[in-house]
Protein backbone atom coordinates (compact mmCIF):
# COMPACT_ATOMS: atom_id res chain seq x y z
CA UNK A 1 0.00 0.00 0.00
CA UNK A 2 2.84 2.32 0.83
CA UNK A 3 4.22 1.94 -2.25
CA UNK A 4 1.25 2.44 -4.47
CA UNK A 5 0.33 5.49 -2.51
CA UNK A 6 3.74 6.96 -3.43
CA UNK A 7 4.50 5.94 -7.00
CA UNK A 8 0.44 5.78 -7.95
CA UNK A 9 -0.50 8.84 -5.99
CA UNK A 10 -3.71 7.07 -4.86
CA UNK A 11 -6.58 9.25 -3.85
CA UNK A 12 -9.20 7.99 -1.78
CA UNK A 13 -11.79 10.93 -1.20
CA UNK A 14 -13.94 10.19 2.14
CA UNK A 15 -15.90 12.11 4.60
CA UNK A 16 -13.94 11.63 7.89
CA UNK A 17 -15.14 12.68 11.88
CA UNK A 18 -11.86 14.87 13.12
CA UNK A 19 -12.19 16.08 16.53
CA UNK A 20 -9.13 18.50 15.96
CA UNK A 21 -8.41 19.62 12.49
CA UNK A 22 -5.84 22.52 11.24
CA UNK A 23 -5.03 23.60 7.35
CA UNK A 24 -6.59 26.82 6.13
CA UNK A 25 -8.58 26.65 9.39
CA UNK A 26 -8.98 25.06 12.57
CA UNK A 27 -12.09 22.53 12.96
CA UNK A 28 -13.16 21.44 16.03
CA UNK A 29 -15.38 18.18 16.51
CA UNK A 30 -16.16 18.39 12.14
CA UNK A 31 -16.50 16.26 9.82
CA UNK A 32 -15.14 16.93 5.78
CA UNK A 33 -14.18 15.13 2.76
CA UNK A 34 -10.36 14.08 2.47
CA UNK A 35 -7.79 12.02 0.94
CA UNK A 36 -7.64 9.21 3.71
CA UNK A 37 -5.06 7.21 1.75
CA UNK A 38 -2.49 8.53 3.91
CA UNK A 39 -4.33 7.73 6.94
CA UNK A 40 -4.68 3.92 5.56
CA UNK A 41 -1.17 3.03 4.86
CA UNK A 42 -0.37 4.51 8.36
CA UNK A 43 -2.97 2.01 9.74
CA UNK A 44 -1.71 -1.03 7.80
CA UNK A 45 1.85 -0.22 8.35
CA UNK A 46 1.49 -0.11 11.83
CA UNK A 47 -1.00 -3.25 11.96
CA UNK A 48 2.05 -4.93 10.10
CA UNK A 49 4.53 -4.12 12.09
CA UNK A 50 2.40 -4.93 15.20
CA UNK A 51 2.07 -8.57 13.82
CA UNK A 52 5.08 -9.37 13.42
CA UNK A 53 6.34 -7.64 16.75
CA UNK A 54 3.80 -10.05 18.46
CA UNK A 55 3.93 -12.93 17.13
CA UNK A 56 5.38 -16.22 18.33
CA UNK A 57 8.36 -18.14 16.47
CA UNK A 58 7.66 -21.62 15.98
CA UNK A 59 9.84 -22.84 19.28
CA UNK A 60 9.37 -20.38 22.08
CA UNK A 61 12.32 -20.87 24.29
CA UNK A 62 13.54 -19.12 27.73
CA UNK A 63 16.52 -17.69 25.29
CA UNK A 64 14.13 -15.87 23.39
CA UNK A 65 11.98 -14.32 26.03
CA UNK A 66 15.16 -13.37 27.13
CA UNK A 67 15.70 -11.51 23.87
CA UNK A 68 12.52 -10.22 23.78
CA UNK A 69 13.32 -7.99 26.67
CA UNK A 70 16.36 -7.01 26.21
CA UNK A 71 15.28 -6.26 22.45
CA UNK A 72 12.11 -3.94 24.12
CA UNK A 73 14.47 -2.07 26.44
CA UNK A 74 17.07 -1.58 23.72
CA UNK A 75 14.41 -0.21 20.94
CA UNK A 76 13.01 1.99 23.98
CA UNK A 77 16.29 3.76 24.47
CA UNK A 78 17.12 3.80 20.65
CA UNK A 79 13.64 5.78 20.21
CA UNK A 80 14.18 7.91 23.15
CA UNK A 81 17.69 8.73 21.33
CA UNK A 82 15.87 8.95 17.98
CA UNK A 83 13.40 11.44 19.71
CA UNK A 84 15.61 13.95 21.63
CA UNK A 85 17.83 14.21 18.27
CA UNK A 86 14.91 15.15 16.35
CA UNK A 87 13.71 17.57 19.54
CA UNK A 88 16.97 19.20 19.32
CA UNK A 89 17.99 19.39 15.36
CA UNK A 90 15.12 19.20 13.07
CA UNK A 91 12.66 22.21 13.14
CA UNK A 92 9.62 22.90 11.20
CA UNK A 93 7.53 20.47 9.00
CA UNK A 94 10.60 18.12 9.32
CA UNK A 95 9.48 18.11 13.10
CA UNK A 96 5.91 16.77 11.73
CA UNK A 97 7.77 14.10 9.67
CA UNK A 98 9.96 13.27 12.18
CA UNK A 99 6.90 12.26 14.72
CA UNK A 100 5.58 10.36 11.54
CA UNK A 101 8.71 8.30 11.60
CA UNK A 102 8.59 7.93 15.43
CA UNK A 103 5.16 6.43 15.03
CA UNK A 104 7.22 3.28 13.20
CA UNK A 105 10.20 3.30 14.50
CA UNK A 106 9.25 1.75 17.51
CA UNK A 107 8.64 -1.75 16.09
CA UNK A 108 11.40 -1.63 13.58
CA UNK A 109 14.35 -0.97 16.17
CA UNK A 110 12.34 -3.90 18.28
CA UNK A 111 12.45 -6.18 15.41
CA UNK A 112 16.03 -5.18 14.30
CA UNK A 113 17.38 -5.89 17.82
CA UNK A 114 15.48 -8.71 18.08
CA UNK A 115 16.73 -10.45 15.18
CA UNK A 116 20.22 -9.60 16.02
CA UNK A 117 19.77 -10.32 19.66
CA UNK A 118 18.33 -14.19 18.21
CA UNK A 119 21.09 -14.87 15.35
CA UNK A 120 23.68 -14.26 18.21
CA UNK A 121 22.01 -16.71 20.72
CA UNK A 122 21.86 -19.36 17.71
Amino acid sequence: MAGLYIWLDVRIMLPVFAVYSSFLETKIFTSFRTNVADEITLLLLIAGLGLIVFSKEKTETQNLNLARTKAMVKASVANTIFLLFSILFVYGSGFIGALVINLFSFPIFYLIFFYFLKRKAI
